[in-house]
């Protein structure tokens, strides 16, 4: 065989094995792959599916309750078109209050309400930590 079948071998089987590679990556991770939807996406066919979702959109104002258990709290994401009842259970993060941008992973029940594993709040691009807000205003002199 010449040398240069030789290469045009390797190069194909290089080519199928990245290929094989990639479709197996690919397949391990569909079923880990949380999709992301706004209230104003939910459709009938996203609510008959059980897999786990992303729910992102706006704590709607005056939403926000929590049961006696100090433990749940229910509220309304909106994304000014459309809302969605959620059920979480466990710490909020401390950027969580109305009026603030959440999303909740998660999955959709039957009729309609969202339960909640785990929730993100969503802030600006001014966000500072409070540890840090106050340190940022000292000024520190040098000395020779």
């Amino acid at each position: 065989m010449k040398a240069k079948h030789q290469r045009l071998w390797l190069v194909g089987a290089a080519v199928l094995a990245i290929a094989v590679a990639a479709l197996l990556a690919l397949s391990g991770l569909r079923d880990q792959a949380a999709f992301f939807y706004a209230p104003s996406d939910v459709t009938p066919d996203v609510l008959a599916a059980d897999r786990a979702v992303r729910l992102g959109g706006m704590v709607a104002g005056g939403s926000v309750s929590r049961a006696a258990d100090g433990v749940t709290v229910r509220f309304i994401v909106t994304d000014g078109r459309a809302t969605t009842p959620v059920r979480f259970a466990g710490i909020v993060p401390d950027l969580f209050r109305e009026g603030s941008g959440v999303v909740a992973e998660g999955r959709f029940q039957r009729d309609g309400s969202f339960v909640a594993s785990n929730l993100l709040a969503k802030h600006d691009e001014k966000y500072m930590p409070p540890e840090l807000a106050g340190k940022m205003h000292e000024t520190k002199t040098l000395e020779p």
